[in-house]
């Protein structure tokens, strides 16, 4: 028996192996013939098999790859066509929430009507007011000299009647003598025809001043009556305009609060830059004092929320609190973290060239190129706010110019570090980066 050593056992496996070809892959011969000679190529089992791996690899190869490309399309045509839907589905909620803004609009300004219309109608009555209490005072002022000259002619009567027994007496003693010796009978008789005259017309004013007094006092009721329907109907308008200035100040308290302004501070910025007087408040103004009657005191509430709310106007202009864009866009990327990276704003992709707006009243600080945001404009706005538009193809702009909310400032594009069109939008407090849709949704839930 023949023993099988380590070093003839590779030798053994390796020969059957070719063996196994040889029966599979028999040795081929390929005939090459020309013009003067002929000759051929020998194909051995391992050449063979080798191509036919190759072959069976390249086969391979090209199925995996075709199945990851018909994959990859299907794939993109689905992302495609959900990327189709979800811009519609957002084109039709912002026309919805434009919808929305513009009925909001409409209801402010019908709401500033009603304000101005009931603010006329109470500086009316109060003027009707003043003009009743003053007829009415001079009504008492008339009441009381009537009653005066009513006492006075009611003593006139009292001594004239007092005078007319003293002559009646006289005249029931007899003739009396005067100092000539004559009997002064004529004179009593013409004393007594002048006083009973003089009481006749006394008994006659006395009448009449007692039915002036009847009237006087029937047009103080009347007067009386209708001042306090006057102010009854004054208590209802003034409960209307503190419920309409109650319910129109809460949306805007809530929309600053969201956007993380106090709206304290920020009235108190807006009134330290708008401290002058006068406007459509005036005619009311002087009738409010501190201390003064509870009508004065109510009025003076309801200004003081009618200022308010001017000065929530003033301040909605210079809070960033509009769209940058108003063509079509769609969010690709969002505020907070991104690939490990804070990412401090919010993509909006659109197409190149669309107009870029003001969202607020400001000062331009930055116009032209920064490294990674391109073609950028920074705005600097009040209650130390600031904005920034990255990546614009085109800068309209320059430093130190004031612009408004809703002037353009640039155009869409794809300057800087980015991977396609779209517009990089920034708020900053206070220098620091907060997310634009808390001042974008904010708003939306009041314009």
């Amino acid at each position: 028996m023949t023993k099988i050593t380590g070093a003839g056992l590779p030798g053994r496996v390796i020969g059957r192996f070719h063996a196994a070809l040889e029966r599979r892959l028999p040795e081929q011969r390929l005939f090459l013939r020309s013009d003067t000679e002929t000759r051929f190529v020998r194909l051995r089992p391992v050449t063979q098999a080798v191509a036919l791996a190759g072959s069976a690899a390249v086969l391979a190869w090209t199925i995996v790859a075709t199945a990851i490309l018909l994959m990859d399309s299907i794939g993109s045509g689905n992302a495609r066509e959900q990327a189709r839907r979800e811009q519609a589905t957002y084109e039709a909620r912002l026309d919805a929430l434009s919808t929305e803004r513009d009925k909001r609009a409409e209801e402010a300004v019908a709401a500033q009507e009603r304000f101005a219309l009931a603010l006329g109608q109470v500086s009316a009555m109060q003027s009707a007011l003043l003009a009743s209490e003053e007829r009415r005072k001079e009504l008492e002022t008339g009441i009381g000299v009537i009653q005066s000259t009513l006492r006075r002619t009611m003593t006139e009567r009292d001594d004239s009647n007092r005078r007319v027994a003293e002559l009646a007496a006289a005249a029931s003693e007899g003739p009396q003598r005067t100092a000539n010796g004559g009997v002064a009978s004529e004179d009593v008789a013409e004393t007594l025809g002048f006083v009973t005259a003089a009481l006749g017309r006394t008994a006659v004013e006395r009448d009449a001043m007692a039915e002036v007094a009847d009237n006087a006092k029937a047009d103080a009721d009347e007067i009386a009556y209708e001042m306090k329907l006057l102010e009854e109907r004054h208590d209802d308008i003034f409960a209307s305009l503190e419920e309409a200035v109650t319910i129109s100040m809460a949306p805007l308290d809530k929309m600053f609060s969201s956007a993380g302004l106090d709206p304290d501070d920020l009235i108190d910025q807006v009134r330290r830059g708008y401290s002058g007087q006068g406007g459509p408040l005036g005619p009311l103004a002087p009738m409010i004092a501190p201390g003064g009657d509870p009508d004065s005191e109510r009025a003076g509430r309801i200004l003081e929320g009618l200022d308010r709310m001017n000065l929530y106007r003033l301040a909605v202009e210079k809070a960033p609190f509009a769209m940058p864009l108003k063509t079509s866009f769609r969010y690709t990327s969002g505020f907070g973290r991104r690939w490990g990276r804070m990412h401090e704003g919010t993509d909006l992709a659109g197409a190149l060239g669309s107009p870029v707006y003001a969202t607020a009243d400001g000062t331009i600080v930055h116009a032209g190129w920064e490294s990674g945001y391109g073609n950028l404009v920074k705005i600097r706005h009040e209650f130390g706010l600031e904005t920034r538009y990255g990546h614009l193809s085109k800068v309209r702009v320059e430093v130190g110019q004031k612009v408004s909310r809703g002037d353009r400032i640039g155009d869409m594009g794809n300057t800087g570090r980015s991977t396609g069109t779209h517009l990089h939008y920034e708020v900053r407090v206070n220098g620091s980066a907060v997310n634009p849709m808390t001042f974008i949704k904010a708003a939306n839930n009041v314009f």
